[in-house]
């Protein structure tokens, strides 16, 4: 998987500053404008110390003279050979398109412009399909849907059957025990009121207390009534979770009460699994994202009489949207039930958003349980933090970092040193209550850095101090649970013959979550270490204690900076309140607060909802696929409607990727990332990877940043980790590169038995990487399904003819990911410093291969993410080539230069092109849009016998060109490259 790929050959084009603000002098290089600084003082090696005055001016104009003629010598030019082969490859795609697109005589009959706009593609069941969805909107599609006979048609037998079967079921002793049980929970004292308001009612608020039941019976209280009232034929309900996990367990805890096996009167469906229950006279439990899917093919959801939505609460970006899309649906189906279940919180705006509908209550049922906070851990553990130090030398005073330090500083004292003054004042009063060690350590500011020694200290104490039961720890992210779980195994202080360890995150194999549901044998204490999943919907039921780390974390959007975040933040009252009551289900249990009391005064109550704090282009394609019209129009209606920049900037990338065309219409590859359940990068790249036949590396590359990579650094091994990471990068100056090569050399040892001791060497999650290998399997899942893989099989041969070619899937990466291109200034003593336009100086994360690389290949990297922290970091980058560039970036300009032609390549860059190479590969990248949209519209695999897989190598043979091929050097292009950079 080794291809040395080539350099580019003229500077992008861009402006640039120094540090003391002054703009850059330009210049002219052959139709590309080059701009470069005209002062470096303090800077690197800078002009000779003996030169004074105007000559240090007069040295650094000759300096940039030299490099422009440099520069000018740099110019793209494709060697003969493969011009003449790109030539005949076009020359032949004007009779290819002939006999594909003739529906000229279908054009005189049509006025429609969407119609006009597709007429060149043959018709197709997909083409109508897709024309269908873009031309019309979401009324006509009601009425259409309304028109369409139910499968809930009244069957009178059927529902005799159905009662009888009801009525035999209620005499079996099985049965009678599980009633038992049922009529003890508070929702049970309410059935009747439920049932009346829902009578009376199209839309009911369900607010339900911890432990009262309502996500079990709920939905049983209706089946049942509904069958003995002779409606068993016309009844079918669904029960959306907001997790996977979720929607498995409360499908087989209510088919259990209902003495019953799954596939019966009740079912489950979430994306790649399923047990189906009967179609009528049942309860089907799934996702939300599912019911989003149902919605496309039924948008009257004319399958269903009622919609039951769970956990309303935690306002996730889904269920958000479906409560909006829902108030469309409901006038055009009085016959249809809506129930809204949420936790107690908020409830009143869920009843006012659907105009004041009526509210019933259900209180809980826990035991009792007693909470602690640091204070009191400190004071049971006698744990000690590390002392903090002083604020660096070089952290000059008033300086941006140093007010930074000093002003999260101050917040922590704003919040605890009252909270300290108010402990000691209580335990003069009445008795010493915490010894001054803990009130010094609480005056800690480590003392809220979320610390994986105490909590594994902590449940070391529950384990000596308490009695049987288990352990519930809740904990910001995968990451944080891996590193929490090595830790207890590797302190060997927690044999297996006594306890039993559970990670649990949202994205692990469904197998494995269902494992925590177990009861450990007599004399084992179980331990859950989960993220913010273990609060809702699933319960539990032999916790008793709770470790609360007080931290979450949220993903959000910085409209302003157009930056993604995900940092742990502080929980809020809302969700401590969820994770204390996950104990106290058996028994009394106690919760353990790892942040003191003064700082839970400060939390918000309720947390944001998502859809306020995420990019939304996702969202959007929901929108256009189900016929919504305007995103900013329907977005306007949800409950809390997001930033309208926010929506502009998704918008604007939808664009780019050719999702959205300039009439915000869904384009067919639009239509088609509608479909995956991904986010539109990285399903445009599983789906170019199935075309270009390289899929094992560009699924595990997508699967890594749809989730995450697998690489972690332990501290005090950082320049380990990195040099095995470099090594599996294979001098491809990628991140893509390794994220891939790990998850292949992973599943390669995996069958060999061998893949603990590889993650061992080269610091990878086994978790994450078993995990992502079966993500890849789910997306050929999909794509075999949509017609782009003839197999589900990611390791079909077929499917990987182009897979060793590391430029080939460095080249599919940059054109996802574009417009995300940085140009690379230079390289310090700290980091290597680049330039985007909209954010000027910017660095490459440290985690990246390409940090500290002084010898790139080329000055231009793609990148996957761009977060603010310290600075502005640009995340999994991967060096690629100008000819990489000019394919990938979409609507490419060609301008007339000086004897060559300018290329446009981002909103601000050009480069210098021989002016028939720029105007081949424009033609090639126009050539490859036309089969791209075919393919898109006519889904099916690629002939590569035909002229596809000509187009297809012949753009595989232009990305993979090396620099002596295009007539310039590596010395040449290092002589413009280092001088510009290293001196700055």
């Amino acid at each position: 998987m080794s291809h040395p790929y080539g350099s580019f050959s003229a500077q992008g084009t861009y402006t640039r500053h120094n540090k003391y603000g002054d703009r850059a002098e330009s210049s002219q290089s052959g139709g590309s404008r080059v701009e470069h600084t005209g002062r470096t003082r303090g800077r690197g090696q800078g002009h000779p110390p003996w030169l004074k005055g105007r000559n240090i001016g007069l040295y650094y104009r000759d300096k940039a003279r030299g490099k422009t003629k440099r520069m000018e010598n740099r110019v793209i030019k494709l060697p003969l050979c493969v011009q003449e082969k790109i030539e005949s490859v076009l020359e032949n795609s004007i009779e290819y398109y002939d006999s594909l697109y003739n529906n000229d005589a279908y054009a005189k009959h049509t006025n429609s412009k969407l119609e006009k706009k597709y007429v060149h593609i043959h018709d197709s069941q997909f083409k109508r399909k897709f024309l269908n969805i873009v031309s019309g909107n979401i009324q006509e599609k009601l009425a259409k849907a309304l028109l369409v006979e139910s499968r809930l048609e009244r069957d009178s037998d059927l529902d005799d059957m159905l009662l009888k079967e009801y009525k035999a079921k209620q005499s079996l002793q099985e049965y009678e025990k599980m009633m038992k049980f049922r009529i003890k929970l508070p929702s049970y004292e309410k059935r009747s009121e439920i049932l009346e308001l829902l009578e009376e009612n199209q839309v009911v608020v369900i607010s339900g207390e911890t432990g009262c039941g309502k996500t079990t019976q709920v939905a049983q209280f209706i089946l049942d009534d509904q069958i003995e009232q002779g409606n068993g034929s016309t009844t079918r309900i669904i029960c959306t979770q907001p997790r996977r996990i979720s929607a498995i367990s409360v499908a087989e805890r209510v088919a259990a009460e209902r003495v019953e096996k799954l596939g019966k009167s009740v079912g489950f469906e979430i994306r790649l699994e399923k047990v189906l229950p009967r179609n009528r006279g049942s309860i089907l439990f799934c996702t939300t994202g599912m019911l989003l899917q149902f919605l496309q093919g039924d948008p009257a959801l004319k399958e269903f009489s009622h919609i039951i939505l769970d956990e309303i609460h935690e306002r996730s970006t889904e269920s958000d949207f479906i409560l909006a899309l829902l108030k469309l649906i409901i006038p055009r189906r009085p016959d249809m039930k809506v129930l809204l279940m949420s936790a107690t919180l908020n409830s009143e705006r869920f009843s006012e958003y659907y105009n004041g509908c009526p509210i019933i209550h259900i209180p809980g049922f826990v035991y009792p349980v007693e909470e602690f906070y640091l204070e009191d851990i400190l004071k049971f553990t006698g744990f000690k933090f590390p002392e903090v130090a002083p604020l660096p030398q070089n952290y000059k005073k008033y300086t941006k970092k140093y007010k930074e330090v000093q002003q999260k500083r101050d917040e922590f004292h704003d919040v605890i040193d009252p909270h300290i003054r108010q402990l000691i004042a209580e335990a003069s009063a009445i008795i010493k209550k915490y010894a001054r060690q803990e009130i010094d350590q609480l005056r800690n500011p480590h003392s809220e850095m979320m610390s994986l020694e105490l909590i594994e200290e902590l449940i070391r104490y529950i384990c000596r101090a308490n009695g049987p039961g288990a352990i519930l720890v809740f904990l910001p992210g995968m990451m944080d649970i891996i590193k929490l779980h090595r830790m207890m195994l590797d302190s060997e202080r927690y044999p297996q013959s006594q306890y039993v360890i559970y990670p649990l995150h949202s994205r692990m194999p469904t197998i494995d979550q269902k494992a925590i549901f177990k009861e450990p044998p007599q004399g084992v204490r179980k331990i859950i270490i989960a993220t913010s999943i273990a609060e809702t919907s699933i319960t539990i039921e032999d916790v008793v204690y709770v470790v609360d780390s007080g931290k979450t974390k949220f993903s959000k959007f910085d409209v302003q900076k157009n930056i993604q975040t995900l940092e742990p933040e502080w929980v809020s009252l809302a969700n401590a309140q969820q994770r204390k009551g996950r104990a106290g289900r058996v028994k009394p249990g106690v919760c353990y607060h790892l942040y003191s009391r003064g700082r839970e005064m400060t939390f918000d109550k309720y947390p944001l909802p998502e859809m306020l704090r995420t990019r939304l282009e996702e969202v959007i394609l929901q929108i256009k696929i189900l016929q919504l019209g305007k995103s900013k129009a329907f977005l306007s209606s949800v409950m809390d409607p997001p930033n309208v920049k926010a929506i502009d900037l998704s918008l604007e990338l939808l664009r780019s990727l050719n999702a959205l065309d300039n009439d915000e219409n869904l384009t067919p590859l639009g239509y088609h990332l509608a479909q995956l359940p991904l986010d539109p990068r990285t399903g445009k790249m599983i789906i170019w990877g199935a075309l270009f036949s390289c899929v094992e590396p560009v699924f595990a590359i997508a699967a890594s940043l749809s989730f995450k990579d697998a690489f972690y650094c332990p501290l005090g091994k950082e320049e380990e980790a990195r040099q095995r990471k470099l090594e599996l990068n294979l001098n491809e100056f990628s991140d893509h590169i390794a994220l891939s090569e790990a998850l292949m050399r992973f599943e390669y040892m995996y069958k060999r038995g061998n893949a603990g001791s590889f993650c061992w060497e080269y610091f990878l999650s086994f978790n994450t990487l078993k995990l992502l290998s079966e993500m890849k399997s789910q997306f050929a899942q999909h794509l075999c399904k949509m017609k782009f893989m003839e197999t589900d099989n990611p390791s079909d041969i077929n499917a990987n003819k182009n897979s060793k070619n590391a430029t080939l899937v460095k080249a599919i990466v940059c054109a996802v990911m574009y417009p995300n291109i940085a140009v690379v200034r230079r390289v310090t003593k700290t980091g290597t410093l680049a330039w985007t336009p909209e954010d000027g100086s910017v660095a490459i994360h440290p985690s990246s291969v390409n940090n500290k690389i002084k010898d790139l290949p080329s000055p231009y990297i793609t990148y996957f993410t761009k977060q603010r922290s310290t600075a502005i970091y640009l995340h999994v980058t991967t060096c690629v080539t100008a000819t990489i560039l000019l394919f990938a970036a979409p609507n490419m300009i060609i301008k007339k230069g000086e004897g060559n032609y300018s290329v446009g390549i981002t909103t601000s860059d050009t480069v210098a092109c021989d002016s028939r190479t720029a105007q081949l590969i424009q033609k090639l990248q126009e050539q490859f849009n036309n089969i791209l949209e075919y393919k898109t519209t006519h889904p099916g695999i690629v002939s590569w016998n035909s002229y596809e897989g000509d187009l297809l190598n012949a753009i595989i043979e232009l990305v993979c060109q090396k620099d002596e091929e295009m007539g310039f050097s590596d010395s040449d292009v290092r002589k413009g490259v280092d001088n510009e950079y290293d001196d700055a």
